[in-house]
């Protein structure tokens, strides 16, 4: 007999609600949930696939420890003995920064991985942290750093009530929305233009949001700082820069106006190949709409400029009056954000607090960029000992970041590495042991991070939909494990270490003047604390803790987690209010318009004014039923169009004689790689694209199905060398490439 449960869709970062059909313990439907407050009733092709992902015959059932050099099955206390033994003397022997630790995309959608490895990386003190952030979205994170003190005070388009949006770099009707978290972004889009407000797309394809706009700008790609400097600048050259209610609460206005004062339209017009008129029309457009707001995303963060444009992008909201107000781009409170503060100057963000050891990268918000990940293990010179482990949690940077084929050398020569991850993938084959997590179905779920960047407040968990399997182990208890094995406590009761967490947070809470909670009894309120394990009792208390809780008791209409249980389909919280100054956290308590690091950067920006590329330079795309590299071994989300393949301009193919179809060699900096070509005009002359996450034709994978149509890994092309200084960031965008057509019949 079948029943209905209910899930948040892990699979993107939209976070629809979905009504799953279960019969036994197998889930066998899933459509949108019409209920839930957020989503209501949205789905897309991956959510609507959930039990297809979940039931995947190639996701791992057991843990895989390696012996005589091969990977077999073992049980669960023998897999974390292994971990222990093979871990704990590389960290007695050469020190917690012989460890790197790699948190892969998928980390951020479950709650496990938003709850371990913070406590992982705190416990070992290790600083050599690598995440999918810099191959994605760090520059948005350094430039609120910079701006707003805080690299997690990310402002978002209201998109409900704006009059005027200009997306630049994004595809929110392929890829959900990302950084701005949105269930039917599509529906959004539409809604705004339906109620007469305007939509602008800069990106050099045509892709299905540029088909949807009322304006398509297809600028030279990499040039998105240019044109955005550009557009600042006419605000200023034509007084249309109106501040208005966030004037007392910005600096560096006229610093600014002199900063950008050679980023004239002229100026930038031939760099960007786009008329300097149609630039001051976007400029006076976005300035007189009565609302309006500005967002990027991964096309204008993976370029040589990345951080500039994130930055300017919350420059233009900011000098046309519209950050932190209705219709504008504004600061979302999650449920489980911390107590707020009373509004006041902060520590602000530094850059650099340390180096990577090899070419002396800085870190930007405690990470080092993944792009020299290799290097970090393989290179003996520079100051201290290269890593020797790796601990990866879901991530697969092999096909991810630059040169998986120097990646893959370097992991083979590590003393040990253990992997979090539900495949045997072309990163986890490295490992010497595999946990695997169990089905997104058996887990619960919770979006710590998607809530702080969503176009609405609300708060929702859904419990696991399905109990858990025989054999299987809960990532909770799986991570909680591994946090005791890789610190010396291998053996010790894995409930110990949100116990630990739980009890470090209250006597901070109980510490902290504006906390709700301000002198009293820490175990008193641990008593309090409810849920069915150690990760509700934590969520319990990050939602009384937090802006809209109860302050245990001190606000008795507030939220607990027994209130959210008791609301299947979630809380809404209401819609994006002005928060402004309460997020800011700089040392003067305001906006800090023009920061140093972003001030020192600029001449670079400047020098880029003269840049003209005579070949054909690469971009990446997304597709609607793909997610980086991790859905390609689920066949309802292959085939159609999502191909591996070459976009290129009718006339560049006409030119190169490279007809529909056939083979093209395609050359960068790190390598090359085949893919047939696909001639279509929704690219710029000039200009071709591959698809970021495939190349499935490793050796010693289980992918069944991504193998039979493997693709190739568009990564391959790059050396790593090429990165935003700034934030680490790889660039992957507006990259120089060479192509070469070869024969039908030539592999």
């Amino acid at each position: 007999m079948s029943r209905t449960a209910l899930r948040i869709c892990p699979l993107c970062e939209a976070t629809c609600g979905l009504t799953l059909t279960v019969e036994g313990t197998r889930v066998t439907g899933a459509r949108g949930d019409r209920d839930d407050v957020f989503s209501q009733g949205f789905v897309c092709p991956k959510g609507a696939s959930f039990g297809a992902v979940d039931a995947d015959p190639d996701r791992l059932r057991a843990p895989l420890a390696r012996r005589d050099g091969v990977l077999r099955e073992t049980g669960w206390e023998a897999a974390f003995d292994a971990v222990a033994a093979g871990l704990r003397p590389v960290v007695e022997r050469y020190g917690p920064q012989s460890v790197g630790v790699v948190l892969g995309n998928p980390t951020v959608h479950t709650m496990a991985g938003a709850l371990y490895p913070p406590v992982l990386l705190s416990a070992l003190g290790i600083r050599n942290l690598f995440t999918a952030s810099t191959l994605d979205q760090m520059p948005k994170h350094v430039s609120s750093g910079l701006l707003f003190g805080d690299a997690n005070a990310i402002p978002v388009p209201d998109l409900d009530r704006t009059d005027h949006l200009l997306l630049i770099g994004a595809n929110p009707l392929e890829s959900n929305g990302s950084l701005c978290t949105a269930p039917d972004f599509p529906g959004r889009l539409k809604a705004l233009k339906a109620r007469g407000g305007t939509l602008t797309v800069v990106d050099p394809r045509r892709t299905r949001t540029a088909r949807l706009a009322d304006r398509h700008i297809a600028p030279r790609p990499g040039t998105d700082a240019l044109l955005l400097a550009a557009m600042a600048h006419v605000l200023f050259d034509e007084d249309l820069a109106d501040l208005g209610d966030l004037a007392p609460h910005v600096q560096g206005v006229a610093e600014l106006r002199t900063a950008l004062a050679g980023f004239t339209p002229e100026a930038v017009a031939a760099a960007c190949d786009v008329d300097a008129s149609l630039v001051r029309t976007l400029a006076r457009e976005l300035a007189a709409a009565p609302t309006a707001a500005v967002y990027g995303r991964i096309g204008s963060c993976t370029v040589p400029h990345g951080t500039l444009a994130s930055w300017l992008v919350d420059v233009l909201n900011i000098l046309t009056g519209n950050l932190d107000r209705p219709g504008g781009a504004l600061f979302p409170q999650a449920a489980t954000a911390r107590t707020p503060r009373p509004a006041g100057p902060g520590r602000g963000f530094a850059l650099g607090r340390w180096r990577s050891r090899v070419s002396g990268h800085p870190e930007a918000k405690g990470e080092l960029p993944l792009a020299a990940l290799a290097e970090e293990i393989d290179t003996a010179t520079g100051e201290g000992t290269p890593l020797r482990a790796v601990i990866a949690f879901a991530a697969n940077p092999v096909l991810s970041a630059p040169d998986g084929d120097r990646l893959a050398k370097a992991l083979d020569s590590l003393d040990f590495m253990v992997a979090v991850d539900p495949y045997l993938n072309e990163t986890s084959r490295h490992a010497h042991v595999v946990l695997p997590p169990p089905p997104p179905a058996q887990t619960p779920h919770h979006d710590f991070a998607f809530n702080t960047l969503a176009v609405r407040n609300q708060v929702r968990y859904t419990r696991p939909a399905v109990p858990l399997e025989p054999g299987r182990m809960a990532e909770t208890e799986i991570m909680a494990r591994l946090v005791l094995a890789a610190t010396g406590r291998h053996g010790a009761d894995p409930s110990a270490v949100d116990a630990m967490v739980i009890e470090q947070s209250l006597e901070a809470a109980v510490g902290e003047p504006h906390s709700p909670v301000h002198g009293r009894d820490p175990g008193e309120l641990a008593a309090m604390l409810t849920g069915l394990d150690g990760p509700e009792r934590r969520l319990d208390l990050m939602l009384r803790l937090g802006p809209y809780g109860d302050g245990f008791g001190a606000r008795p209409d507030g939220l607990t987690l027994e209130k959210l249980l008791a609301h299947p389909h979630g809380i809404d919280l209401g819609p994006l209010r002005p928060r402004l100054p309460q997020p800011l956290k700089t040392r003067s308590g305001k906006v800090e318009l023009l920061p140093g690091p972003i001030a020192d950067d600029l001449p670079r920006l400047r020098a880029a004014l003269a840049e003209r590329p005579t070949g054909f330079v690469l971009v990446g795309r997304r597709h609607l039923r793909s997610n980086n590299s991790w859905m390609h071994n689920i066949p309802a989300l292959t085939g159609g169009t999502n191909r591996c393949t070459l976009h290129i301009h009718p006339e560049d193919a006409a030119r190169l004689g490279v007809r529909d179809g056939a083979p093209v060699r395609v050359k960068g900096a790190g390598g090359e790689v085949t893919a047939p070509a696909e001639v279509t005009g929704t690219v710029r002359q000039g200009v071709v694209s591959l698809p970021h996450g495939w190349g499935h034709d490793r050796p010693g994978t289980r992918l069944t199905h991504a193998a039979a149509d493997p693709g190739v890994n568009v990564n391959q092309l790059l050396d790593g060398s090429l990165l935003d200084p700034l934030s680490g960031t790889a660039v992957l965008n507006g990259v120089p490439v060479e192509l070469a057509p070869l024969p039908p019949t030539q592999p």
